[in-house]
Formats: C-alpha cells, sequence, structure tokens
C-alpha cells in the first residue's frame, strides 16, 4: 500500500511538472525579443507597409489629424534633465508642458503644488483634459528621464482610433492588474482621458485625492485601477517582429543585453527600429540620443518617408 500511494505521488509530480515545462515552453514564440511575457491583453502592432502607397495629399492629410500633447512631470531637483527634454525631443510635440510640482523661476511650467506623482498626474490630466480636449487626440504623459521619437509614435497611431477607450505603452503585471509603465511613456486616446477625468466628477471614489490604504500604490499601478474602472485596458505597443516599442530602460542597457543574448546580432537583437522612447536617460544621453535620431546620416542610403512628421514650429526644431 506504501509502495503504491509513492508510485501515485511520484506521478502527480511528474505529471505537474510536465504540465508546468508543456506551459512554459508553449508561451515561448521565436523572434518575440524584449518581452517580458505574454499578457492577456491585445498586443497592438505599428502599421504595414501601406502607407507607401497613399498619395501625398492622403498622406498630409492623415499627419495633420493626429496630434500629441505632450505632459512631462518635473521637479525642481531635476531641472537639469528639464532643460534637456526642453531642448530637444519635446520640440517634436504639437504641444509640450511641463508640470513641476512647485514653481521653479528658470522655467515655464503649471504649477500643480503636489509632490506625489500619483497627485501630479491627476492635476495635470485635469488641466490639459478641460484645456485641450478639443485641440488634441492623443496625449503623451512622459517622466523628463525619457526620450520620446515623436515621428514614431504618431506613425504608430496611424491606423489607431482616439474615440477608443485605451491607452498604450510598455505594459506589465502586478498580480492580476496589467497596467502601463510610466516609466517608458503613456499614451491615452481623448476618449480614455475623458473617461479618466469622469472619475473625479462622477465617481471620485473610484480614484480618491487622497493616497490612503490601496491607493498607496505606484501612479501606474493607480492610473491602471482607475482607467480599468472606466472599461480603460492597458495595451502594449510593439512591432510587426513583437519587439517592445515603449522601452523602460536605456538603449545602452538593451545593447548591453544583446551582447549577451545576441552576441552575432547585436543591433538588431537589441530593440526595435521604430522604437518610441527610452527610458532613465541623463541630460548627456538625450543630446547623444538627439544626435542619433535626427542628425547623423549615413552617406548612400535613400530615405524615403511615407509621412512627414515636422516639428509644429518647423524644421529649425530639430
Amino acid at each position: 500500500m506504501v509502495s503504491e500511494c509513492s508510485l501515485f505521488l511520484k506521478g502527480v509530480m511528474l505529471g505537474s511538472t510536465a504540465f508546468a515545462l508543456i506551459t512554459v515552453f508553449g508561451h515561448l514564440r521565436p523572434g518575440r525579443r524584449n518581452r517580458m511575457h505574454n499578457h492577456e491583453h491585445h498586443h497592438l502592432q505599428a502599421p504595414n507597409k501601406e502607407v507607401l502607397k497613399m498619395s501625398e495629399a492622403e498622406r498630409v492629410e492623415l499627419s495633420n489629424s493626429i496630434r500629441v500633447y505632450c505632459i512631462i512631470l518635473v521637479t525642481h531637483q531635476n531641472v537639469s534633465l528639464w532643460a534637456a527634454v526642453k531642448e530637444t525631443w519635446a520640440k517634436h510635440c504639437d504641444k509640450a508642458e511641463f508640470f513641476s510640482s512647485e514653481h521653479v523661476g528658470v522655467f515655464e511650467s503649471v504649477t500643480v503644488n503636489e509632490t506625489d506623482t500619483w497627485l501630479m498626474i491627476k492635476q495635470a490630466s485635469i488641466y490639459a483634459s478641460n484645456k485641450y480636449k478639443d485641440q488634441y487626440n492623443w496625449f503623451f504623459l512622459a517622466y523628463p528621464t525619457t526620450f520620446a521619437v515623436i515621428e514614431n509614435l504618431k506613425y504608430f497611431l496611424l491606423r489607431k482610433d482616439p474615440s477608443q477607450p485605451f491607452y498604450l505603452g510598455h505594459t506589465e503585471r502586478f498580480r492580476s492588474l496589467e497596467y502601463v509603465s510610466v516609466e517608458g511613456g503613456v499614451v491615452l486616446s481623448i476618449e480614455s482621458m475623458k473617461r479618466f477625468n469622469r472619475l473625479f466628477t462622477v465617481s471620485s471614489s473610484e480614484c480618491p485625492e487622497e493616497e490612503t490604504g490601496i491607493w498607496g500604490m505606484a501612479e501606474d499601478l493607480s492610473l491602471a485601477h482607475c482607467l480599468g474602472y472606466e472599461g480603460v485596458l492597458a495595451e502594449n505597443a510593439e512591432d510587426e517582429e513583437g519587439k517592445n516599442l515603449f522601452n523602460t530602460k536605456t538603449i545602452g542597457m538593451f545593447i548591453k543585453e544583446a551582447i549577451t543574448d545576441y552576441p552575432n546580432d547585436i543591433i538588431e537583437g537589441c530593440c526595435s527600429d521604430m522604437a518610441i522612447t527610452f527610458s532613465g536617460l541623463t541630460p548627456d544621453e538625450m543630446q547623444v540620443m538627439m544626435y542619433g535620431v535626427y542628425r547623423l546620416r549615413a552617406f548612400g542610403h535613400i530615405f524615403n518617408d511615407a509621412l512627414v512628421f515636422l516639428p509644429p514650429n518647423g524644421s529649425d526644431n530639430d
């Protein structure tokens, strides 16, 4: 009897182990680099090359229809980063405004008089939605340590409907909650902004003003919880190879990882060539990224842009 029980338990253990291995390896897909794990949400991909077939008039009209308002959260402690963002990628937003925890005389900003990042996000959202809801259809939220290629963001949004309730970026999971990491930047459609702000007037109890109890969670988790109450879910942005477009690390860190993981394919193994954001940058790294993205060109290569996304104030802002 004892031996039979022992055999039975061994069988259960082996069966459980085999099931676990099948489950793990069944979720691994070749070519899907730079992804932590699969998620239950949708994986939104960039448009294909069909835009190359559009007429010039169609391209211009579509380009003008995508208007991005950038919200950059800053504090007086990161003035150097503030200056770097102001002089680099922020110029490529249709409009960019800095939201600071307190007044800083050297730079223009919207002062929210809050030191808590979650409360800063809420105040910035209310301000942007009330003032610009009829002027912009996409809202991009970022820290000053984030570098964003706004042209790539607009390209990704070409076939996305801003009247639909969703928000996107680099998705992660905390227990059962899917959320977009603010570290990599967050994009909200105009509909998701409307629903987010409606919580503060119609159902304010779902997004309380003070962080108490369970509301002491990180700002991106709080954002996901509030948006989820209004039916707005997190969506992961990726290219056609499944590589993330919003990144929570610097490009240097990705290259170091690629040297170890893909020694014969470092550049392509690193990250997407249509990447939208990299995070954790210093002011100097911001300038290096600006040079690499907007200045450096390889002689002999022909660049045929399907769409032209220029800075709102002209090409002199590059």
